[in-house]
């Protein structure tokens, strides 16, 4: 029986600990993991990024590693994160294909749809139009991986894929309120609100709408990709349309973990970003239509709980 070696660049981030999680149940003899982090090598760096592929030879590539945080920590930072994720994802494809990994698999983003378009979003609708002017170029950036990813099959063989996951929560987030995403921003802010008795305030309207995956889900989706996903073209990896909640209800669903009966203030001077990225899974459901999601708000609670019990190491 043949060793896969499966090496997770960002292996120490949100989804590299889920999918650690989920392996404990999940490890089969014939893999072995590799979980790299920042500390094992820049990835901005190609020498360094040849370097640790040369010391683990990987047979399978799970690419997590991004410069990425919420709404607000792309303002004014497009370029950062156009060239830092241009360069390190041109470094992970360049080296799996010379050191002839059989199968990459790279982690994507809604944001990348066109800010203009019908819905549901599909896999087919990437390239329709510019994506929302907040995070254009992380959102530009993480489209050119698509890109990449036919053009290293067509000219050289490889079999180089990528997900498209909605958005994804869970343990082990950066919960900082400006460089983090929305339900760990919320997260902190709650905490901070109850702690110190003062208002629980969402920026915004709090209408937007959105999916949202919790991230030993999207872990799970992740290892069955690596296994038997051998499609080239992108796939969603999202919760159903039903499933579709406000950035207002999940706020409540916070505030509701963390039992909270202060005051809630919405800025509606803040900006509300996209308004909605509503995703169609029917793909993801015709290769594993079983597939159970955790909902929404058990994801919420499990995440509060989770942060409340590691709130002096969790990141923020």
């Amino acid at each position: 029986m043949e060793k896969k070696v499966i090496l997770v660049t960002g292996g120490s981030g949100q989804v590299g600990k889920a999918i650690q999680k989920v392996l404990k149940d999940d490890k089969k003899e014939d893999e072995e993991w590799i979980f790299l982090s920042s500390k094992d090598a820049n990835l901005l760096n190609k020498p360094e990024t040849y370097a640790v592929f040369e010391k683990y030879k990987p047979t399978h590539v799970i690419h997590l590693a991004a410069t990425d945080g919420g709404q607000y920590a792309h303002i004014g930072h497009s370029c950062e994160f156009f060239r830092d994720n241009m360069n390190m994802n041109d470094n992970i494809l360049e080296v799996s294909c010379k050191m002839e990994v059989k199968k990459l698999v790279s982690c994507l983003s809604t944001c990348i749809f066109p800010d203009r378009t019908t819905y549901p979003i599909d896999e087919t609708m990437i390239h329709n139009g510019p994506p929302h002017q907040t995070s254009f170029g992380f959102s530009y950036a993480k489209r050119m991986m698509e890109v990449l990813n036919r053009a290293y099959n067509e000219e050289r063989g490889c079999i180089f894929t990528s997900l498209i996951p909605c958005n994804i929560f869970g343990p082990h987030d950066n919960f900082n309120v400006l460089k983090g995403h929305v339900i760990p921003g919320l997260i902190n802010k709650a905490y901070e609100a109850k702690k110190n008795g003062t208002p629980f305030e969402i920026w915004g309207t709090g209408s937007p709408l959105r999916q949202f995956i919790y991230s030993q889900d999207l872990a799970k989706l992740f290892i069955w990709t690596v296994r038997d996903y051998n499609e080239v073209e992108p796939i969603i990896l999202a919760t159903d349309e039903a499933d579709e909640v406000s950035i207002k209800d999940v706020a409540m669903m916070i505030l509701e973990a963390f039992d909270f009966k202060g005051e809630v203030k919405f800025l509606t001077d803040k900006a509300d970003g996209q308004f909605k990225k509503t995703a169609s899974n029917a793909k993801l459901r015709k290769y594993l239509p079983e597939f159970q999601f955790v909902p929404t708000r058990q994801g919420i609670k499990d995440t509060v709980d989770w942060y409340v019990a590691n709130y002096e190491s969790a990141r923020r």
